[in-house]
């Protein structure tokens, strides 16, 4: 797909946030442990969401989309099996082990695929199930576990990682006894996770914490479950108006999950104000350049937001640093916006970047889901027209960023023909 994009305009007007692919993802997975049919409100329209809804079926679910909801039919899920060629299309696919390894008993997994950020060991995950007493077998590119003799037990996670707290919590929510996971993350997707389980009737304390608490039941049951508003999304857009000099509204935030963001954007001089689940953000007339923003767990500023950040600190009024600690590899945007005469230096985990520059249109390719919005972005912010090449990257985590684009006055169009 290619997007053509007419920069220099400034965005302006109201846009609704999706709900969390984020949320979603885990708790779709989650789903196949209850007993019951389960209902995903506000689940975002999305290519990620359509393969968890295909590794459903291929457990045996009955699954289905339709306006913004899924519901979920887990009756009959008694496969243990994932296909390979799905488990390749989705990074986030390694949640499904825990739920898996414990409905079925036993599961089957390839390694996952998704957005080549550099390694994503999963190690952590498979530590947490051997604790639990699961055996782990990994062989030829496959993951083999058998439950036969999962029990409860205190779980440290050597890194607070997002998917190996999920998959712990999976595996751990229907085992006898009391489990504790020390380490683990804190991000709102897990405290989402969590109060969807408890909705169903698990017994789960210390979400948010670091510490997390486990008494495992016999059953869940299937309940109607709305999704938190997706806080990378949002980030998105408040993004989109800095780099472009407007004004956004926001439908559907909750401030407590964009601190980090907010404090950063106001530093940077923008004004933003909430109310309720409103947001609104206005750009100043001069950016002030980011001493140096660290990525880091959450509460910190989140990895998926760093790229973000690039479009409108390359107008900044001095020299800003990004540090990034989670991944090793989540700086190939750096090339793509060279090409649009950013002044740009990567120094191991840190992007040195040169302000103020002005932007200009140029073809562009897309390497992963964050960047890609970021290069939108990017050319929203140029002067003349760009051409962002993308591989279905952006689809994957953006529900109608197209028709919200337009919403905002932004002068975009998609052309997928072969000689452009």
């Amino acid at each position: 797909m290619k997007y053509v994009i007419k920069g220099g305009r400034e965005l302006g007007g109201t846009v609704r946030v999706q709900g969390a692919k984020n949320s979603v993802l885990p708790i779709l997975a989650a789903s196949i442990l209850a007993n019951d049919k389960c209902e995903i409100l506000d689940c975002p329209s999305l290519s990620d969401v359509k393969t968890t809804i295909d590794i459903l079926k291929a457990l045996g679910a009955k699954a289905t989309y339709a306006l913004g909801s899924v519901i979920v039919d887990p009756t009959d899920a008694f496969n243990n099996e994932i296909p390979e060629c799905l488990m390749r299309k989705l990074r986030s696919s390694i949640v499904f082990l825990g739920a898996v390894t414990m409905r079925m008993g036993k599961a089957r997994l390839s390694m996952p695929g998704g957005c080549l950020l550099g390694a994503r060991p999963i190690d952590l995950h498979l530590k947490a199930l051997k604790a639990l007493g699961i055996k782990v077998k990994e062989e030829a590119g496959f993951i083999e576990t058998d439950a036969s003799e999962a029990k409860s037990a205190h779980v440290h996670l050597a890194f607070p990682s997002v998917g190996a707290t999920e998959n712990t919590i999976l595996a751990a929510v229907k085992i006898k006894g009391e489990t504790l996971i020390t380490n683990a993350a804190r991000e709102p997707e897990i405290i989402d996770l969590i109060s969807f389980l408890n909705a169903m009737g698990a017994r789960i304390t210390g979400g948010g914490t670091g510490t997390i608490h486990i008494e495992g039941v016999a059953s869940l049951r299937g309940i109607s479950y709305r999704i938190i508003p997706d806080r990378i999304a949002a980030t998105t857009y408040m993004c989109m108006a800095m780099a472009t000099g407007g004004e956004i509204e926001l439908e559907n935030v909750r401030r407590e999950h964009l601190s980090a963001i907010t404090e950063e954007l106001r530093e940077e001089g923008a004004r933003i104000e909430y109310f309720g689940e409103r947001g609104y953000i206005r750009a100043p007339r001069r950016i002030k350049s980011a001493d140096m923003i660290k990525t880091m767990p959450y509460p910190g500023f989140p990895t998926d937001a760093q790229s973000l950040f690039f479009p409108h600190l390359i107008k900044g009024d001095s020299t800003s640093v990004i540090v990034e600690n989670i991944f090793e590899n989540r700086f190939k945007i750096v090339e793509e916006l060279t090409k649009m005469g950013a002044d740009i230096v990567t120094e191991g985990r840190s992007a040195i970047i040169r302000g103020p520059r002005t932007l200009s249109g140029a073809h562009v390719y897309v390497p992963d889901l964050r960047s890609g919005a970021a290069l939108l972005i990017a050319a929203l912010s140029a002067q003349g027209e760009s051409i962002v090449e993308d591989e279905g990257h952006i689809e994957r985590g953006y529900e109608r960023i197209f028709e919200n684009i337009t919403a905002l006055g932004g002068d975009i169009r998609i052309n997928n023909t072969a000689d452009y």
